[in-house]
């Protein structure tokens, strides 16, 4: 906060005076004055919480939000006496900046910490309930351009900004319509996409059966009643399988698991017939030795089965990666 060197000093009549000019300025809204003799005060290392909360007061008064959000972030990383009266004006900030997600962030981790003075607790929870209410209604009012945008994207192939709308729109809690359940037959739309756009359609309990198209395979389902990838028996019995390989090579196992989990979020709803487990493990197992180059034996024939299989998880892990950044 400061970049005068810390040999030099303010004579004590000096700093009163200023002290007392910007404190003046302040009480007449003379904020830019205020602010001039606040900073020149800070450059001297004098950064009592009266001159901090004098120069928060100035940024913010004078539509500076950016730089006084700032501070409060600056001064929230020392957590000293008065990091609750600091904590109380960054939230004012990001209310009034319409920064709800961030603002319902501080809140849980002060909640959490258990340390909130009982002055400040309904404030806060104020503070959360209101951004929460804000945030619906925000995300209520957009709803119509947000969904005019993936349409646009849709048409334009464009699947990277397609998954980032469909994502934005799950993190606001966007409601979904009906026309949003056409696009799972929708060719333009990426796999991985569809995936996302099915799950955003049962974490809104839709109850309707609707159609989904991928790799030239049809089905109806109804959102509400699929379950969680990971509770998937087939998806279970795959892992069970492959846990064999934990203790042996836990880097290699931390890789099956993710090209599993990628083949099947590609794939879903749809999953391969149970009698095939034991392949999809052992393709599985193979393309996890071929990425981090393990040794294997060359002699050794892969069946059809276990060849076609391992073609099909390698395509889903590149359509997955096309889209999801990990």
């Amino acid at each position: 906060m400061s970049s005068r060197s810390e040999n030099v000093i303010l004579f004590p009549k000096l700093q009163k005076r200023l002290e007392e000019e910007s404190l003046f300025a302040l009480q007449e809204k003379r904020y830019e004055e205020a602010l001039s003799k606040l900073n020149l005060l800070l450059s001297y290392h004098i950064d009592n919480h009266e001159i901090l909360i004098g120069k928060l007061i100035c940024l913010m008064e004078l539509g500076r939000t950016a730089e006084a959000q700032d501070l409060c972030e600056e001064l929230l990383q020392f957590r000293n006496e008065d990091y609750y009266h600091y904590v109380h004006i960054y939230l004012t900030i990001l209310f009034q900046t319409n920064q709800y997600d961030l603002l319902m962030e501080q809140v849980e981790y002060e909640f959490e910490s258990g340390e909130i003075p009982d002055l400040l607790e309904e404030q806060f929870r104020q503070l959360y309930d209101m951004s929460e209410k804000m945030k619906m209604d925000l995300a209520v009012e957009n709803k119509g351009s947000i969904i005019e945008e993936l349409y646009e994207a849709i048409n334009q192939d464009n699947h990277l900004e397609q998954w980032r709308i469909v994502d934005r729109m799950r993190t606001m809690k966007v409601q979904p319509d009906r026309d949003v359940s056409l696009l799972l037959t929708n060719e333009h739309v990426h796999p991985v996409i569809k995936t996302s756009l099915l799950i955003w359609l049962k974490e809104n309990n839709v109850s309707d059966e609707i159609e989904i198209h991928k790799f030239s395979l049809s089905m109806g389902i109804v959102p509400f009643d699929l379950e969680d990838m990971k509770d998937n028996d087939i998806y279970n019995k795959i892992l069970f399988i492959l846990r064999d390989m934990e203790q042996e090579n836990p880097t290699l196992f931390q890789l099956l698991k993710q090209l599993l989990y990628r083949y099947v979020y590609v794939i879903y709803p749809f999953m391969p017939p149970f009698e095939e487990v034991d392949e999809i493990a052992e393709a599985i197992k193979k393309i996890g030795k071929q990425y981090l180059h393990i040794p294997t034996n060359s002699d050794e024939e892969v069946s059809e089965a276990i060849a076609r299989i391992m073609k099909e998880i390698s395509m889903c892990d590149s359509l997955y990666l096309s889209i999801i950044e990990e």
